[in-house]
């Protein structure tokens, strides 16, 4: 094995000449994934002059130096764009957007957050979505106000996805 199995980062070989080489080849694709941020939402074309350490999530669409690197996350280094194929689950901050970017079934998603439970100091506020509720029908006396309201909580809750409709 030549590499390691997850990020293929280069191994140093025993009687290696300049293992430095491999050495800061590994260490400049770290920095693109540790603590991982990308500049943007996937792009198919690299910018023109890019600053030192700034990585992109390559477009399917890719063109020019990033042609063939579709889903990689390309890294700018003192030698060269460096490429990261992508594994589940891997996830970048987009700083453009504030919001992430996670690998999932073989494409990036930007800005889904997934979970069961959504708890603010300690106690749920949002969980998993509950059956649908029927809108205010029938009575012997009917609120007319009161139903549009409760039709309006409906509604927002169903817009929200937090009930079915």
């Amino acid at each position: 094995m030549s590499a390691t199995p997850r990020l293929a980062l280069p191994f140093l070989i025993a009687g290696q000449a300049q293992k430095e080489i491999t050495h800061n080849e590994a260490l400049q694709l770290l920095d693109c994934v540790v603590v991982g941020a990308v500049e943007e939402p996937s792009t198919a074309s690299p910018p023109a002059s890019p600053p030192l350490g700034a990585c992109y999530i390559v477009d399917p669409a890719a063109a020019g130096a990033w042609t063939g690197m579709s889903h990689c996350v390309a890294g700018w280094t003192s030698a060269g764009w460096r490429f990261i194929q992508p594994i589940e689950g891997m996830t970048f901050y987009v700083r453009s957007t504030a919001t992430w970017s996670v690998y999932r079934n073989g494409a990036w998603e930007l800005g889904m957050v997934r979970g069961d439970a959504l708890l603010v100091e300690g106690q749920q506020v949002v969980g998993p979505r509950q059956a649908a509720i029927a809108s205010a029908a029938g009575g012997a006396m009917v609120d007319a106000e009161a139903r549009a309201v409760l039709d309006d909580i409906l509604n927002a809750l169903r817009q929200h996805g937090l009930i079915s409709t």
